[in-house]
């Protein structure tokens, strides 16, 4: 198979993809393992329950990086059924190998762009959880336009939550959290589910992460953010 991320035309995109070399293992996961993890773009809308073969909590997660987080959260969590979305290709790959080392059945990825992805391939109200962890901040105000949070995004997710669904944000930037509080006080159909602070600590099911793990040790802070979709 060709191995490049699947995206329609736009004028802004939230990241930018990196051309840096894949190892032998991580192209041959795309070979060996890709029939069995892998959900492309060009198929359109999926039959979520169909595509697992069974009912029950459905997460979608946006940026899964090289996916460490996620293959924990599919080993944790073998009742619940997940969906990554990632535009690298050495992530996908050295995902695929590893959900294929643990013969995780829970688990299914695209290489593809998110917006995309939700536009194109998830029903409405078929997600209960969508997870939105360390999005790249564009710290430069002229780039914050190309931060992935924005009204119309968190709409988009607001149609493939089910009522009473969460969106789960994490970041380790303090303007961009303060911009994702910003927005979700102001987004129709969903509620924080924070105290008055606004974040929410880490909860049990997001792993921490090797990259957060640094960050704390440099003293960096990490801030959650879950909203509820009321309606």
């Amino acid at each position: 198979m060709e191995i490049r991320p699947e995206y329609r035309s736009k004028t802004i995109r939230s990241y930018v993809v990196r051309t840096g070399r894949m190892t032998r293992a991580q192209r041959s996961a795309f070979e060996t393992g890709w029939d069995r993890y892998g959900l492309r773009l060009v198929d359109g809308k999926i039959d979520i329950d169909a595509t697992f073969d069974r009912t029950g909590t459905k997460v979608l997660e946006i940026g899964f990086g090289m996916g460490d987080s996620l293959l924990q959260m599919a080993i944790q969590q073998p009742d619940t059924d997940f969906i990554g979305i990632e535009v690298h290709p050495p992530g996908v790959g050295s995902l695929i190998n590893a959900a294929a080392e643990h013969d995780i059945n829970n688990l299914k990825l695209y290489l593809a762009d998110a917006t995309d992805v939700l536009d194109e391939c998830i029903a409405s109200r078929s997600l209960d959880r969508v997870q939105l962890y360390f999005p790249d901040p564009w710290h430069k105000k002229k780039h914050n336009k190309r931060r992935i949070v924005q009204p119309e995004f968190l709409q988009l997710i607001r149609e493939k939550l089910r009522e009473g669904g969460l969106l789960h944000m994490a970041t380790d930037w303090q303007p961009y959290a303060e911009q994702m509080l910003a927005l979700i006080e102001d987004a129709e159909g969903f509620e924080n589910a924070a105290d008055a602070e606004g974040y929410v600590s880490r909860p049990s099911f997001r792993p921490l992460t090797k990259f957060e793990k640094r960050g704390e040790r440099l003293g960096h802070g990490v801030w959650d953010l879950i909203a509820v979709r009321t309606n």
